[in-house]
């Protein structure tokens, strides 16, 4: 084509535009306009979009014409935090302020909230309970909870956390075999799925709008993939009906993991976008905690600064089913926890977090373990630089089904389970079976590389 070929060109996810590829295309065509749409200015690596702004629809404006749902947000801020540092010293923090601090400076800290099993027990029933009244005020049941993990191990962890919870949830990750990922997505867009977690997954261009809930399970060092990831839930079920109870959306995440305002591109989106998020995630000290340790908002339909989105803070004080014995009368049991001071919804709340049936937990359990042997398995054949369809460990038998029943065996046999028992298996051994899966790869790794 000659250079003058082309009058005008219009790019859509333009913060892509410092892309090789899209350089080329401006050099070839250096006479063209060129127009540039994106719903963030930044990519996720930092890099800015090229171009001068000359339009910008502010996104409470689109919520307010029905282009998009309605969100509310809910902040997990406990008011007892205990981690282990990187020295292996137990802390605890019962400042706010502290845990802010620490989400703000310390990234080792921010993973470290957002993979304990106490956080993500609190993400996740905050989640499924968002979930539950949407689909409940809405009438709509095909409404669905995406939630992003840290990386694949953690995918399987939440899966695992939502599946005791009786949720059908499965995941999707950009290292996963795509047609995995489709027989994921196949059952997501049939509703067979009541949950979709995702690690550096699900962009630009996926379109599911039952999704309502977004769980926030991972660390974002910038707002533009924060934007990207929470979008997943603006798509309306009902065009331009605005007012409709099925046009809402909830983002629930950890104040230890999120802060809005010191992400480095922040000042990049438009003042009208700034209040928007600012409001969606606000600062700790700008909260205004009850007596019950939560806060609510009224939404300004006039769209005033700092009152755009009602804001739910959840205090959680560090009382945990581990700590109470649920053995008993549900009554006595109950007046027990209000005796330490919790209201009777909080008491509830407790108990029924402690009566998570164990029948289910060890069902989901053992779906971890297959989760697990799966990926470590096939990260064993690539380490070992074999093909999945391969026959190097066995002439007949293909690479990725022998290192699978390999590792299963090796499972069993660490925790002393015969094959084809594991319905049997306690808690423990779920637990101790999980544990051993990356260690046992590891084994037959180094035996494989010895020759």
């Amino acid at each position: 084509m000659d250079a003058d070929f082309f009058d005008l060109i219009i790019v859509d996810e333009a913060h892509h535009n410092k892309a090789s590829t899209w350089v080329k295309v401006k050099e070839k065509f250096p006479n063209a306009k060129v127009i540039n749409y994106s719903a963030t200015p930044m990519r996720s690596d930092g890099q800015l979009m090229s171009g001068e702004i000359i339009y910008s629809f502010p996104v409470v404006e689109a919520i307010r014409e029905g282009y998009i749902k309605r969100l509310h947000a809910k902040m997990i801020s406990p008011s007892k935090l205990v981690y282990v540092d990187s020295d292996g010293n137990e802390i605890t923090l019962t400042n706010p302020e502290d845990i802010k601090r620490l989400g703000e400076e310390e990234a080792s800290f921010r993973r470290g909230v957002l993979m304990s099993d106490e956080t993500l027990s609190t993400l996740v029933d905050l989640s499924i309970k968002e979930l539950n009244r949407l689909r409940e005020e809405s009438g709509e049941k095909r409404l669905k909870i995406i939630a992003s993990a840290l990386n694949y191990g953690h995918c399987i962890q939440i899966k695992e956390a939502f599946l005791a919870r009786n949720l059908r949830a499965d995941y999707v990750h950009s290292n996963e075999d795509g047609a995995v990922n489709d027989r994921v997505f196949s059952k997501l867009e049939n509703h067979e799925l009541d949950v979709i977690v995702q690690s550096k997954m699900l962009g630009e261009g996926f379109d599911h709008k039952f999704l309502s809930v977004a769980m926030v399970g991972s660390v974002f060092s910038n707002l533009s993939p924060f934007v990207q990831f929470v979008g997943r839930v603006m798509r309306v079920v009902k065009q331009n009906s605005p007012g409709d109870l099925v046009n809402r959306g909830v983002v629930v995440f950890h104040v230890g993991a999120n802060i809005a305002n010191r992400w480095s591109d922040f000042r990049n989106f438009s003042q009208a976008d700034q209040d928007f998020f600012a409001d969606l995630l606000p600062e700790v000290e700008d909260v205004d905690f009850g007596s019950d340790g939560t806060s609510d908002r009224d939404p300004d339909e006039t769209g005033g600064s700092n009152q755009l989105i009602p804001v739910e803070v959840t205090s959680t004080d560090g009382v945990t089913a581990s700590e109470l014995d649920p053995i008993g009368d549900f009554q006595e049991l109950k007046k027990e926890l209000a005796s330490l001071g919790m209201t009777t919804n909080e008491a509830i709340e407790i108990l029924r977090r402690s009566r998570l049936s164990k029948q289910d937990q060890r069902r989901a359990g053992r779906q971890a373990i297959n989760d697990l042997v799966n990926h470590h398995a096939g990260l064993l054949i690539n380490q070992l630089g074999f093909k999945p369809k391969g026959r190097n460990f066995n002439k007949s038998q293909d690479n990725y089904s022998w290192v699978v029943r390999e590792l299963h065996n090796r499972v069993n046999e660490h925790i002393g389970c015969n094959s084809g028992d594991r319905e049997n298996l306690s808690l423990e051994q779920v637990d101790e079976a999980k544990s051993a899966v990356p260690n046992l790869a590891e084994d037959i790794r180094q035996e494989w590389s010895n020759g």
